[in-house]
């Protein structure tokens, strides 16, 4: 592949004191909402008077929302402008926020989390906002900190929901969201400047973005459903059955129309596909682990013989360390890519996930043992997390850069649904008996295997960047060298 055309240096750029702590908040107000309400799943089934396989619904729907959006929001951001988007974005996190906050109705909750989920456009298009709007000095660390904030607001939503929930009903979940947003909305208007960058040759393709939500909505309702109706049930296997028709259809589309919303061959460059793959996998150990470790902290220790009786709250604080990892991650990430290129830190990434939760799976009898491991594994999910955009914006052109940052970001979302529903289907498979309580819990041996798992994925994730083949440039130009100094050419 030839060099990715880059933007042009200009001297208006404007400082990243000003764009990049809009960006940030915009991102931490979408994690935050999105993993907010796990906990409190099961308080909200008794309130809305549910039952427990209805109520994972709220997660369905959302987690369904951005995946479909996201790509459809980046891939609008490169034709129409970026800020724009990204307003639309954040208008929808505000509107599922304030509908959630004054509705008692679970269907009308489903609606609003739907809503939220438009929240997923933020993370392509403040990327490639920082691609296009800071000087190039500051577009690695800039990168890095946008996408670690995944991380860090996906630990802080989990403290922040056991500490309202002290004090208020979970309606204070939803006003977080919404204060979140509408600061986010306030600041993203008043200092993001409007873009320059604008795909002008590029043009809509409706049947292409139909499929691609077709495709997606039918494999994350039968991932998140499986569970509940049994992964062998007519429903879950004619759901795969469709994603699977209906995603080769989505790609013969694709190769053919002359503007197709995902480009192939874009998605085909090593560097994209495999940073995908990875992306898929710390998706499945980030959430996947956020929900394990949930559980086990929640146990009660007197009837399980393991666990801490945790309440929502201390669980979250025991997750906290995550987001604290996750916030190092972000200049760590950025020095090791302008240094040494983004192969370095995804690695470390998957190794620092897999060696965390090999730890939990040996040691996990004392909550320093939960507090390290958090530590460890949000350090290396922020390391990875800033990793994959610099592959991604080294090997595409600017005017790709919102869809291809989409489709990683949708198969993090994906590889997080397929995460959530092994962990969940490990952990019910295997329950100890005669307990005198209605809820099964799992043996302490169904959570060593979820643990096993979900460091397996982490340390497949430490190994696909090696199938990305580098070829350092004579000269690295502008945005390339910003990004990954040794990406500047990648092998098609």
């Amino acid at each position: 592949m030839s060099e990715a055309s880059q933007p042009a240096i200009t001297a208006d750029k404007p400082t990243s004191a000003r764009v990049l702590p809009a960006l940030v908040l915009a991102m931490l107000a979408f994690s935050v909402v999105q993993t907010a309400v796990v906990p409190i799943l099961p308080s909200l089934a008794k309130e809305l008077n549910v039952s427990g396989s209805n109520i994972t619904w709220l997660m369905t729907a959302n987690l369904l929302s951005a995946a479909v959006l996201t790509p459809l929001l980046g891939r609008f951001g490169d034709l129409r402008g970026r800020k724009p988007m990204l307003l639309v974005s954040l208008a929808g996190l505000v509107a599922g926020s304030a509908l959630a906050v004054g509705t008692h109705s679970f269907t009308w909750l489903v609606v609003a989390r739907v809503l939220q989920g438009a929240g997923g456009g933020v993370l392509p298009l403040a990327i490639s906002i920082v691609r296009d709007e800071l000087p190039r000095e500051k577009v690695t660390g800039g990168v890095a900190m946008i996408s670690a904030s995944m991380g860090v607001g996906s630990g802080l939503g989990l403290v922040a929901t056991g500490l309202l929930l002290e004090h208020w009903s979970y309606k204070s979940i939803f006003w977080m969201g919404l204060i979140f947003g509408l600061i986010a909305v306030a600041l993203v208007a008043l200092r993001v400047p409007k873009d320059p960058v604008v795909d002008k040759e590029g043009g809509a393709d409706p049947l292409g973005a139909l499929t691609l939500a077709g495709w997606l909505s039918a494999l994350l309702v039968a991932v998140s459903q499986g569970n509940n109706w049994g992964w062998t049930s007519n429903k879950t296997l004619g759901l795969f059955a469709v994603a699977a028709v209906v995603a080769l259809v989505w790609i013969i589309i694709e190769t053919k129309v002359s503007h197709p919303l995902v480009d192939m061959k874009m998605m085909s460059l090593p560097a994209v596909a495999f940073t995908n793959i990875s992306g898929l996998l710390i998706g499945f150990g980030m959430y996947g682990s956020f929900l394990v470790i949930s559980n086990f902290a929640q146990t009660p220790e007197k009837l399980a013989h393991y666990g801490f009786t945790a309440t929502v709250l201390h669980a979250g604080v025991m997750l906290l360390p995550s987001a604290v990892g996750s916030m190092i991650a972000a200049p760590v990430g950025a020095l090791l890519i302008a240094r040494r290129g983004p192969r370095l830190p995804l690695v470390l990434g998957g190794v620092l996930g897999a060696v965390s939760m090999a730890y939990l799976a040996l040691r996990h009898s004392a909550e320093g043992d939960i507090y390290t491991a958090s530590a460890v594994f949000g350090l290396g999910v922020g390391l990875a997390y800033a990793a994959m955009p610099a592959y991604i914006n080294g090997a595409v052109p600017v005017e790709q850069s919102g869809i291809a940052n989409g489709m990683n970001a949708v198969l993090r979302t994906v590889g997080g649904a397929v995460g959530t529903a092994v962990m969940g289907a490990i952990l019910t498979g295997d329950t100890i008996k005669g307990l005198p309580i209605p809820v099964l819990l799992p043996t302490l041996d169904a959570y060593k295997h979820a643990f096993w798992t979900a460091a397996v994925m982490c340390l497949v994730a430490a190994a696909v960047p090696f199938a990305i083949r580098r070829i350092k440039p004579a000269t690295a130009p502008v945005e390339a060298a910003a990004t990954s100094p040794e990406l500047a050419k990648t092998d098609a």
